[in-house]
């Protein structure tokens, strides 16, 4: 029940733009999804875009996960607090009754322990049902993590995994 998709297109936002609309086109459907689809703000000349959460089933605001460091930082820009606050949402939704988790990434913050990988678990352990894209140069920390528990989804074929999931029987 923990499907993953990798993108081919490495045109910047690809993945976010995928898992948005299908997260979209899901809830129209009347589906109780949780989790966090990431939106892309177009950069201004000279400057990286801005990356925002929109918690899924949350009315709540984005979560702008990035922060300014100045010009010519190299640093990274995650707001580490601020992905946590994300978290703490999707956990509430969670708590709410979802069918169905939708993690933006599994990114190096997963792959170190942090970010939504518990959440990730906690919604397997509860039976529902995950979908969550991974970069490939994080692959090797997230078959550390899923063993062989998940399954790779391609990209064409998300709804119909996610419709599949969701008309199996409780385990």
């Amino acid at each position: 029940m923990l499907g993953f998709v990798t993108i081919q297109d490495h045109a910047p936002g690809a993945g976010d733009r995928l898992l948005t609309a299908t997260a979209e086109r899901l809830a129209a459907a009347g589906l109780r999804l949780a989790g966090a689809v990431q939106i892309n703000t177009e950069p201004a000349p000279g400057c990286e875009c801005d990356m925002d959460l929109r918690i899924l089933g949350d009315d709540g605001p984005l979560v702008r996960i990035t922060q300014s460091l100045g010009a010519g930082s190299q640093a990274c820009r995650l707001d580490s607090e601020a992905l946590t606050r994300a978290v703490a949402r999707t956990e509430s939704v969670l708590d709410r009754g979802a069918e169905l988790l939708i993690v933006n990434k599994f990114g190096k913050q997963e792959c170190f322990g942090r970010g939504f990988r518990d959440t990730i678990a906690r919604a397997l352990a509860a039976g529902i049902p995950v979908l969550v894209h991974v970069p490939d140069e994080q692959l090797p920390g997230f078959r550390d993590f899923a063993g062989d528990m998940a399954e790779h989804v391609a990209a064409e074929r998300i709804e119909d995994w996610c419709r599949t999931q969701l008309a199996r029987p409780a385990a």
